[in-house]
């Protein structure tokens, strides 16, 4: 967290969001339709009506959002909103759990707090939704589109338009492997192994997606994982700035994903896909960000945010809301620079 940012990066960043904003005054968006899988970076409310810790439709989650809390976990709106802006919906992509009637049409958020690629990764936290049960989730949502679109020709000719942005796997590593009091994968695999059987399962459940009509995807890979305060506060050792056992567990994964998007683009040659790079440039001084390492709000021992608890009153100067997510800031430098890395898949 403490690598500087280029000048360069946050001038294009700048001109990104300048071109963004102008396209969205005229009320069009560059896609018809987003869809979103994932977990807490995406969520935004799907896991309010779930048996779970992992939920966040408390204050002070959503201080900053116009409505109060809504499941997002962090001060105001998260990346999806910001990149659903920035590609010119006037909406925020509906989360699942309350899509209704043609809200269907523009997308939907599937995403998870908590969630995994694997059924298990998170469930010690309580019930989430994992990738394939998104997955599950969005072919009820395709059989609606039918329906309302007259046909299932209609309906994936429409579908083909869509984006597609899937950003799931830190909890397969924070809330799994790195858990053994937990779950036995640490000691059945070794990091490599486990990390090939997620990516397994990942292409595996991109294949469905394709099947079932997608064909404009922006996969991303993992954050620094090692440097979240809770890393930092629980495993940090000899001054670490960031944990290097998790980040390093981090940049396997998103090499061998990255690796993986590029045969998508060989086997699927009627699809279009994009690698984001979740750890491209640092959110530092230069983008007014000044405490990189300590949440702004109190949490709970799990990490999470004390309910009613008096959050910072600087929230635009921190990385991190609470002790995993980062602050609402943070999420819109984050998505500017997601919608830079998958230009191309919403310009035709």
């Amino acid at each position: 967290m403490e690598a500087k940012t280029k000048p360069w990066l946050a001038l294009s960043l700048f001109l990104l969001a300048t071109n963004c904003m102008q396209q969205c005054v005229h009320g069009e968006s560059q896609v018809p339709c987003m869809f979103v899988l994932g977990d807490s970076l995406s969520d935004n409310g799907n896991n309010n009506n779930l048996q779970t810790n992992a939920s966040s439709n408390y204050r002070p989650y959503g201080i900053d959002y116009p409505t109060g809390p809504t499941g997002r976990f962090t001060n105001g709106k998260n990346i999806i909103d910001f990149i659903s802006e920035y590609l010119g919906f006037t909406e925020p992509i509906p989360p699942n759990a309350n899509t209704s009637g043609s809200d269907i049409l523009k997308g939907a958020n599937y995403a998870s707090g908590a969630a995994g690629i694997l059924f298990k990764s998170g469930k010690h936290l309580g019930d989430n939704i994992h990738l394939g049960e998104q997955i599950r989730n969005h072919r009820a949502t395709i059989t609606k589109i039918v329906r309302r679109l007259g046909g299932s020709g209609r309906a994936r000719e429409y579908l083909k338009k869509c984006l597609y942005y899937v950003n799931i796997g830190s909890n397969d590593y924070i809330n799994n492997y790195f858990l053994p009091q937990f779950y036995p994968t640490s000691r059945t695999y070794t990091l490599e192994r486990y990390t090939d059987i997620l990516i397994k399962q990942y292409s595996d459940d991109i294949k469905k997606l394709h099947r079932s009509g997608a064909r404009k995807f922006a996969i991303v890979g993992l954050g620094l994982i090692g440097c979240t305060p809770n890393a930092i506060s629980r495993r940090g050792t000899n001054g670490e700035v960031c944990v290097a056992e998790l980040n390093n567990a981090a940049f396997l994964f998103s090499n061998k994903l990255k690796s993986q998007v590029d045969q998508f683009k060989n086997t699927f040659p009627d699809s279009k896909f994009s690698f984001v790079n979740s750890t491209a440039g640092a959110l530092d001084e230069s983008l007014g960000f000044t405490v990189a390492n300590v949440p702004c709000c109190p949490t709970r021992p799990d990490g999470q945010c004390v309910e009613n608890g008096t959050p910072c009153q600087n929230r635009n100067a921190h990385v991190f809301y609470d002790e995993y997510h980062v602050s609402s800031a943070a999420c819109n430098f984050i998505a500017m620079g997601s919608v830079s890395q998958f230009q191309n898949l919403v310009e035709s």
